[in-house]
C-alpha cells in the first residue's frame, strides 16, 4: 500500500490529464467540460486566495501510506504561538520535494498536533493550477500559488496563517544529489521581503534525506546537460532534472523514489517587525539570522540524520 500510494502520486499529473482526456471522448459531457475549463482558466481565483483546503483530503489514509514509505517524519524544535503569521522556508528542494508535501500539505506527520492553531499552505508554481483535475486535488490539500499576491492574501488572513516556500526552487533541484546539501539561497531575498511587509516570523526548515531519494545524471556547472537545463528553465520557468529512482519490481531503475528516511526539522522562528518598505540593510540582517538558524539545524542534527553525507552544508548561490 505504501508503494502504491507513492507510485500513484508520482504519476498523478499524467493520471489526471488522461482522465480528463477520457472524459472529453464523451460528447454529452462537452458542455460540462467547457464550463469547467472556463471556470479554471478565467474565473476561479482560489490558487491566489488561500485555496479550498479539505480536512478529509489532508487526513486521508492515503497520505499515511505515502509518508510511511520513506518514512517521512517531522521534528519540532520550538513552539510557534498562533498569534501571528509565519513563513516556513523549506530546504533543500530535492528533485520533487516529497518531504514538503507530506509535512505541509497533509497531516501524515501530524503538523496540526505539533503546531496547533497554525494553518499551513504549501506553495507551488502557478502553472500547476492549469492542469485539469490535478489543480482541484492540490487545492484540496491547501496548496496554493507561490505568486506574490497569493502570499499576501494568505498572510493577511489572520493570526496563525502560514505559507511554506521551497526557497531554492527549480535552480536548486539541479544540485539535488544523495549525500549533499547545496542550497540556492544567498540571492533569494523575495520571501524575506514578504515576511517583513506582513510581519510574519520566518521559520527555517531543513529536510534531512530530501536529496537522497533520487539519483541524478551528472550535470555539473559548465556541462552541456547543465546548460540545456538552465536554458529550459529560463524559457518555461522550471526545469527537468534528469533523474532516476527505483522501479515497481526492481531496485535499480525507475521513477519511484528510493525508500530513504526523510526527517523534516522545523527550526526556531526568526522574529520579524512589520515594515511596508524594508530597506536592504534590514533584509540582509534578517537573512543572516535565517542562515545562522539553518546552519544551526544542520550542525545539530547532521550526525544523527545525515551520517552518509559526502560533504557539509553549502550555500552555492
Amino acid at each position: 500500500m505504501q508503494m502504491l500510494a507513492v507510485a500513484m502520486w508520482s504519476v498523478m499529473i499524467a493520471l489526471c490529464v488522461s482522465a480528463f482526456l477520457i472524459l472529453c471522448s464523451f460528447p454529452p459531457l462537452w458542455p460540462i467540460l467547457a464550463v469547467y475549463y472556463v471556470w479554471i482558466r478565467w474565473i476561479d481565483q482560489s490558487p491566489d486566495h488561500g485555496g479550498r483546503s479539505s480536512e478529509w483530503a489532508r487526513t486521508s489514509r492515503f497520505w499515511r501510506y505515502f509518508a510511511d514509505y520513506y518514512p517521512v517524519s517531522t521534528m519540532k524544535t520550538a513552539d510557534l504561538p498562533p498569534d501571528r503569521p509565519y513563513i516556513f522556508g523549506y530546504h533543500p528542494h530535492g528533485i520533487i520535494g516529497m518531504g514538503a508535501l507530506a509535512t505541509f500539505a497533509t497531516e501524515a506527520t501530524g503538523f496540526s498536533k505539533l503546531f496547533p492553531g497554525i494553518t499551513p499552505h504549501l506553495l507551488t508554481l502557478a502553472s500547476n493550477f492549469r492542469i485539469p483535475l490535478y489543480r482541484d486535488l492540490i487545492l484540496s490539500l491547501g496548496i496554493c500559488s507561490v505568486s506574490k499576491q497569493s502570499c499576501s492574501n494568505i498572510l493577511k488572513s489572520g493570526p496563525g496563517s502560514s505559507i511554506t516556500i521551497v526557497v531554492g526552487g527549480a535552480a536548486e533541484s539541479l544540485s539535488a544529489r544523495p549525500g549533499t546539501a547545496d542550497l540556492t539561497l544567498r540571492r533569494r531575498l523575495g520571501f524575506i521581503k514578504v515576511a517583513i511587509q506582513h510581519g510574519a516570523d520566518l521559520v527555517p526548515v531543513f529536510s534531512f534525506g530530501e536529496n537522497d531519494i533520487y539519483q541524478q545524471m551528472p550535470n555539473e556547472r559548465g556541462t552541456t546537460v547543465y546548460k540545456m537545463q538552465k536554458k529550459f528553465q529560463s524559457v518555461f520557468g522550471f526545469t527537468l532534472p534528469l533523474f532516476h529512482g527505483r522501479g515497481l519490481l526492481n531496485y535499480n531503475l525507475g521513477l519511484l523514489p528510493y525508500r530513504r528516511r526523510i526527517v523534516v526539522v522545523c527550526g526556531h522562528p526568526i522574529p520579524v517587525q512589520q515594515c511596508d518598505k524594508p530597506d536592504l540593510a534590514e533584509v540582509m540582517r534578517i537573512q543572516k539570522l535565517y542562515i545562522d538558524e539553518l546552519t544551526r539545524i544542520w550542525d545539530t542534527y547532521k550526525d544523527q540524520f545525515a551520517k552518509a553525507r559526502k560533504r557539509e552544508l553549502s550555500i552555492i548561490d
